[in-house]
């Protein structure tokens, strides 16, 4: 079972790379006030997650600067596990500026939260 997860794991990996979506094309200065409005956020993901992959791709194709990070880091696994509650990848961490956290799970729901966030204003 192991062997049939790393190699659909790895065709995973390679469609995305060779059917990689384009990036948004925006002006520079909502380029930045997009930037400035995701710079507290923080993915935990893991590579060959399907799930993963497809949110990983929205960030790409809104052009967003966000952080990921892989739950195989111990650090960033026990993050997730102590502060989210769940195991559960993809995971979107929204630091808010009072200090609170928001952790947003299922793909879905953070697909369709970024397009809302990429929206212009």
């Amino acid at each position: 079972m192991a062997l049939i997860r790393f190699i659909l794991g790895r065709l995973i990996l390679l469609f995305n790379f060779v059917f990689a979506p384009k990036k948004a094309k925006r002006e520079v200065a909502e380029q930045q006030a997009l930037d400035a409005k995701t710079e507290n956020f923080s993915l935990y993901q893991l590579n060959a997650c399907p799930f993963c992959v497809k949110v990983r791709r929205t960030i790409r194709r809104e052009n967003l600067n966000i952080e990921l990070r892989d739950i195989k880091q111990e650090q960033r696994l026990s993050e997730l596990v102590e502060q989210g509650g769940k195991r559960t990848v993809p995971c979107l961490r929204i630091d808010n500026e009072d200090g609170s956290s928001k952790w947003l799970y299922e793909s879905t729901d953070i697909v369709n939260y970024l397009k809302q966030v990429a929206q212009p204003a």
